[in-house]
């Protein structure tokens, strides 16, 4: 199968959501993420390899802190990268064949970042916080929604008359503003 796709210049990936396979033209996935990094300029190509710069940074940043006595020892360990496993965060793209053209849609791996463990260590944090004072407004999953929906119809607020709508909303992590996302997680921090 390898040799054939390679022969044929195609290339084969999960899809979104359906779990299944789509086999695709290099060429035209190629050209459909260009278009994708055009159009929302959210993506560069990198000249050079930032990663050990970055990897200094945080470094010099977490020890700072610690030296400052802002941070404990054992939360110094928690978010200290690991040399050996760090890597560049990296844009792949999955196809949605479920949606006219088959789209992309682009993923950004950043599992093994320099700043991995601060991530990690922060939503162990904030995430208790959160789900607490949010619950009533997020839906997890389908199960969730079910559930949700029998309780609405059991308070009586399923009628023939409700409408029900889903909403599609085309490039979410590109749109938000991260120091906006910023300001929004300290005054919901500062609230609760």
């Amino acid at each position: 199968i390898q040799h054939r796709l390679k022969k044929g210049n195609y290339i084969l990936r999960e899809t979104d959501k359906s779990g299944i396979f789509h086999i695709g033209n290099s060429v035209d996935y190629e050209k459909k993420a260009e278009a994708y990094r055009q159009k929302t300029s959210a993506y560069i190509e990198l000249d050079s390899n930032p990663l050990w710069s970055v990897f200094d940074k945080v470094i010099l940043l977490l020890n700072d802190l610690r030296s400052k006595k802002y941070i404990l020892p054992w939360q110094l360990d928690k978010m200290i990268p690991k040399r050996e496993k760090i890597q560049l965060a990296y844009l792949y793209v999955i196809p949605k064949p479920h949606k006219t053209g088959t789209p992309l849609r682009p993923i950004v791996s950043s599992m093994n970042m320099p700043t991995t463990e601060i991530s990690k260590f922060l939503d162990k944090l904030i995430r208790p916080i959160f789900d607490k004072h949010a619950r009533s407004t997020t839906i997890i999953d389908g199960v969730d929604l079910i559930h949700r929906l029998e309780a609405y119809a059991t308070n009586g607020h399923l009628i023939p008359k409700t409408y029900l709508c889903t909403f599609d909303i085309t490039d979410l992590y590109t749109m938000l503003p991260q120091e906006e996302s910023l300001d929004i997680l300290i005054e919901f921090l500062l609230q609760y």
